[in-house]
C-alpha cells in the first residue's frame, strides 16, 4: 500500500512538472505576443512517468531479489597462518517484511549462503523493520542457515524497535530483550551486545569476533541509536579481531580514533537502494556508504543488505559478501 501510495505521488508530480512549466511559459509568451506549444511539454510529461513507473517496477519485482554474490580476499600481519583461507560470509539488513510477498527468496538466498561453504556467517544487524512479528515465519528457513563455526550477529537501530513503542520505553525494553532471546533460543546465533566471542583453531591459534549493540555517529545517517559500548566489547582482546557492527559511520567516529581492531563489518546504508550512473542519494546521508574503506591498516567493509525498507531496489543488488582470510606471508 506505501508503494502505490509512493508511486502515485511521484507520478503525479513527474506529470505535472512539465505542465507547470508550460504554463509558465504560455502565461510569459502570452505577455510577449508567443504562443508556446504544448505538445514536446506533453510528451515529457507523458515519458517522466512511463520511465518513472518502468524503473519501479522493475525494482518491485527484479531489482529488489536479483542477489549478488560478492568476494574478497583479506590479509593482515595478525591473522594466524591456521585461519589462512577462513571462509567469512557477511549478511546484512534482511528486513524480513520484504519477503511477505515471496518467501521463497529468502528459502533461495540462505540455500546459497550454505553453498559457499562458510566457516563463519556474521550478520550485521536490522533482521527486522518494525518488530519480531516480522521474524516468525521465518523462523525455520532462517535456522538452516549453516557455518562451520555458526552465526554470529548484533542488532541494528531497528532491531532497537525505535519505530515502535513511542514514548512506552519500558514496553519497548522487554521486546528488545524477547527478540534477543529469539535471535540466541529459537534461532541459535551467538548474539554479541557488547562483548566477543572466541574462534580457536586446532593448533590452538585463535581470532576474535566483536560485536556491539547499535552505535552512531550523530551528525551521519538516518534515525537511529546509540547503544554500543567499544571498550566494553573489546577489553581484554588481542590479535586479529573483526568487529560487527550496524552503523558504519561508528568505524570513523570511534573504532579508527580509539582502536586497532582490523576489521570491521557494517551494513545501514543499504546505499539508499538508488545507484544510478554510480550516482547514490546515500552519500548525502554517509561519508562511507557501500563496499570497502581503509585508514591505515584498519579496514571497514559495507554490506548494502539483503531487504528493503522500502519494496524496491534500482542499481543496489541485495548482497551476500564473502571474505577469505589470508594470512600474511611474513606473519
Amino acid at each position: 500500500m506505501m508503494m502505490l501510495f509512493f508511486c502515485t505521488i511521484v507520478g503525479l508530480f513527474l506529470a505535472a512538472l512539465p505542465n507547470v512549466l508550460w504554463l509558465i511559459g504560455w502565461v510569459i509568451g502570452k505577455m510577449l505576443g508567443y504562443c508556446l506549444p504544448y505538445r514536446w511539454f506533453g510528451w515529457t510529461a507523458l515519458l517522466l512517468v512511463v520511465s518513472f513507473y518502468l524503473l519501479m517496477a522493475y525494482g518491485y519485482y527484479i531489482g529488489r531479489f536479483n542477489v549478488e554474490v560478492k568476494e574478497m580476499q583479506y590479509s593482515h600481519a595478525s591473522i594466524p597462518k591456521s585461519f589462512d583461507g577462513f571462509r567469512t560470509v557477511h549478511i546484512s539488513d534482511m528486513h524480513l517484511s520484504t519477503f511477505d510477498d515471496a518467501p521463497e527468496e529468502l528459502a533461495k538466498i540462505v540455500e546459497r549462503i550454505n553453498a559457499l561453504s562458510p566457516d563463519l556467517i556474521c550478520f550485521t544487524g536490522d533482521m527486522v523493520t518494525i518488530g519480531k512479528k516480522e521474524a516468525l515465519p521465518y523462523t525455520n528457513v532462517l535456522k538452516r542457515l549453516n557455518a562451520r563455526n555458526g552465526v554470529v550477529s548484533v542488532l541494528g537501530n531497528h532491531d532497537f524497535m525505535i519505530y515502535a513503542f513511542r514514548g512506552d520505553d519500558e514496553a519497548r525494553e522487554e521486546s528488545i530483550r524477547d527478540f534477543a532471546s529469539y535471535q540466541t533460543d529459537s534461532l541459535g546465533w551467538h548474539l554479541l551486545r557488547n562483548e566477543h566471542m572466541l574462534i580457536h583453531a586446532e593448533d590452538g591459534s585463535m581470532i576474535t569476533i566483536l560485536g556491539v549493540d547499535n552505535a552512531c555517529c550523530k551528525h551521519q545517517g538516518f534515525k537511529s541509536i546509540n547503544k554500543g559500548d567499544l571498550a566494553k566489547a573489546i577489553k581484554d582482546t588481542d590479535g586479529f579481531r573483526i568487529l560487527l557492527s550496524h552503523d558504519p559511520s561508528h568505524w570513523s567516529a570511534e573504532v579508527v580514533p580509539n582502536s586497532d581492531i582490523p576489521l570491521t563489518l557494517s551494513g545501514h546504508t543499504h546505499s539508499a537502494q538508488i545507484r544510478i550512473f554510480g550516482w547514490t542519494p546515500a552519500k548525502y546521508a554517509f561519508t562511507e556508504v557501500a563496499g570497502e574503506y581503509s585508514s591505515g591498516d584498519q579496514t571497514l567493509y559495507i554490506n548494502v543488505g539483503l531487504g528493503c525498507t522500502a519494496p524496491f531496489r534500482i542499481g543496489v543488488n541485495p548482497e551476500i559478501t564473502l571474505i577469505t582470510l589470508k594470512a600474511d606471508s611474513k606473519h
